[in-house]
């Protein structure tokens, strides 16, 4: 029971297909772990769906429906915690998005719309969560970048977004330190999830087992794992850093 007693919001926590996501995976760990769970979707049917498997497991969840890449609706989010629960302890930042063209044929509209998931969500999210958290006495924030960060990947502006994910997260971690507010990342490689179903051909399984050093796709569950130790007490001398959760992608 990691996070016993406490509060946390996950965006993005439902699926956009069958399968487990990363949101969903922590959602879900988080309430089997013993937090209360805000599951924070657009889909508000895909949230329910992951309050219902909490539910069936003994945990305690409400489902919302915000698209917190725009600010009164992530102001919302954060309000309906209080609202429901009292308090906020975790903030789980999961929500993000691709798309758009390669290389330098990506279009100003399609970058503007990837800059608004990736890290717009993640700005609104933080600016309302972290007065909410100190007036808690501290808390943990945990954002979900992407191995992409780190590489050259063909979507510049999936790759440039996460990349900001990442500085956002180390510039927060610095200034909230003094408030007892950890602030974390995770990385995830290549993950077998319902988002990537559609690219999810024998080619990328193919090039994935021949240069992954683990031989295989990871899974939500084990992204959540590494989620729910950076908001637990156990990490409680860690902020600012990035976990990468990548098979070992990142030191190949």
């Amino acid at each position: 029971m990691r996070v016993e007693g406490k509060v946390a919001i996950v965006t993005g926590a439902g699926s956009s297909g069958p399968g487990m996501g990363n949101g969903k995976a922590t959602a879900v760990l988080f309430a089997i772990e013993g937090a209360k769970v805000v599951a924070v979707d657009r889909n508000l049917d895909a949230a329910k769906e992951t309050v219902g498997i909490i539910v069936s497991k003994g945990g305690e969840a409400i489902a919302y429906q915000a698209d917190v890449t725009k600010e009164a609706e992530a102001s919302a989010v954060v309000e309906a915690a209080i609202s429901n629960y009292g308090k906020l302890d975790i903030l789980f930042n999961n929500v993000g998005a691709g798309w758009g063209n390669l290389g330098l044929e990506v279009s100003p509209e399609d970058w503007d719309g990837v800059m608004q998931v990736n890290l717009k969500s993640v700005l609104f999210m933080c600016k309302y969560a972290v007065p909410r958290l100190i007036e808690n006495g501290g808390g943990a924030i945990v954002n979900n970048a992407s191995m992409a960060a780190f590489q050259a990947h063909p979507l510049y502006a999936y790759s440039v977004s996460k990349a900001g994910v990442v500085a956002f997260t180390r510039c927060l971690a610095g200034s909230l330190a003094e408030k007892n507010i950890r602030v974390n990342c995770v990385a995830p490689g290549f993950m077998d999830t319902p988002m990537v179903a559609s690219i999810m051909t024998e080619g990328r399984v193919a090039w994935v087992e021949a240069n992954v050093p683990m031989k295989r796709h990871g899974r939500g569950e084990e992204t959540a794992a590494a989620v729910l130790f950076l908001a637990s007490d156990q990490a409680s001398y860690i902020t600012g850093h990035t976990v990468c959760v990548d098979g070992g992608l990142s030191i190949r």
